[in-house]
């Protein structure tokens, strides 16, 4: 297929795109570039792209692709609460329009990388994807709305899909440190220390970012029937944790570091599992690969291997809301995350 890759350069982006040649497509990416600069160890290899805001598109930009992965979205909860409506305009308005334009222009199939964190405050039982939605933040609750106003746009020749990851980890050229893994072994590296800021209690199904990607292309690889307007909870059930078990987890892995529980912390809002029966029988293709001790061990060895300081941590190149705030500071990002002009025409000159 010719797919076109939204957010090819961001954390899972990164890695799609290689996977997705490796898989015999053709592919294209999209990306607005908010986290150039912001490499991690070998860069990704590059891929043919549109740069360009995803709130910009026209139907023209479709034309021709058989498929659309849809990954571009203000990622995570707080670059969500940055400001709320900007994700609502980014995850939500954006990711519709995005599917109405590639309708429009004879798309035939749409995944869209939606999110566990959908269930939100959801307790210690199983969610399959049958299961109220009970989101907590702006970025779930974009994420619960993009899926309500894309599914009826389906019909004959339009085919969404919606892909509800658990919470991703794992080694990207476009590393991020702002999700649970991936920061609890930087910390252990860097400081010795996994410091937990809650109690420990909330579940967190976790999966890898290369899993992630297998699952999004065998949906586009499926028979019609199997991914027709379907939603599909993204991971393994036997990779729900405690955070206070993927603490465990890191502290087996990096050598010397010890777990520190932040005085009086109180249970995390947000606390949901999972159960992946469905997208095992429907999707056979998919056959992860990763566990979390295996992903823990792989993100230590990367940050041995670059060398990674507490000072990365605190410098925040890694870490969403840290680089983006330090753009706009610096006046290359407006208000509403675009260009400045001046960013713009550099960019175009170069």
């Amino acid at each position: 297929m010719k797919v076109l890759l939204t957010g090819h350069r961001g954390y899972i982006g990164a890695v799609a795109g290689p996977m997705l040649q490796a898989a015999g497509h053709q592919v294209v990416g999209l990306d607005t570039n908010l986290f150039e600069g912001c490499d991690f160890g070998k860069p990704a290899p590059r891929i043919p792209e549109m740069r360009k805001d995803l709130r910009d598109l026209a139907q023209k930009d479709l034309a021709g692709f058989d498929a659309v992965l849809h990954f571009a979205a203000l990622s995570n909860d707080p670059l969500g609460d940055l400001n709320a409506d900007l994700t609502y305009a980014i995850n939500h308005r954006a990711s519709v329009q995005l599917a109405t334009l590639a309708k429009a222009a004879g798309v035939k199939r749409f995944v869209f990388s939606s999110s566990c964190s959908t269930y939100g405050a959801a307790g210690d039982i199983f969610h399959d994807e049958t299961a109220a939605l009970n989101p907590v933040t702006p970025y779930a609750e974009s994420k619960v709305w993009a899926e309500r106003d894309i599914a009826p746009l389906a019909d004959d020749n339009f085919s969404p899909t919606f892909m509800r990851n658990a919470t991703a980890y794992g080694v990207s050229s476009s590393l991020r440190l702002d999700i649970v893994l991936n920061d609890l072994v930087a910390a252990a590296y860097t400081t010795g220390l996994v410091f937990i800021k809650s109690d420990g209690t909330p579940w967190r199904p976790i999966i890898h970012i290369r899993d992630i990607v297998g699952a999004a292309i065998a949906a586009l690889e499926a028979p019609r029937e199997a991914i027709h307007n379907q939603t599909f909870n993204v991971g393994v059930t036997e990779e729900n944790y405690r955070i206070r078990e993927l603490a465990d987890i890191v502290a087996g892995t990096v050598p010397d570091c010890r777990i520190e529980y932040a005085p009086g912390g109180g249970p995390d809002r947000r606390c949901y599992r999972i159960t992946c029966d469905k997208i095992r029988r429907m999707l056979p293709a998919f056959r992860p690969q990763w566990t979390a001790h295996k992903g823990a061990q792989e993100l230590y060895d990367a940050y041995c291997t670059a060398g990674l300081r507490a000072e990365d941590m605190q410098q925040g190149r890694y870490v969403r809301i840290n680089h983006i705030q330090r753009l706009q500071r610096a006046g290359k990002l407006d208000a509403s995350l675009r260009w400045s002009r001046q960013t713009a025409e550099v960019v175009a000159n170069a």
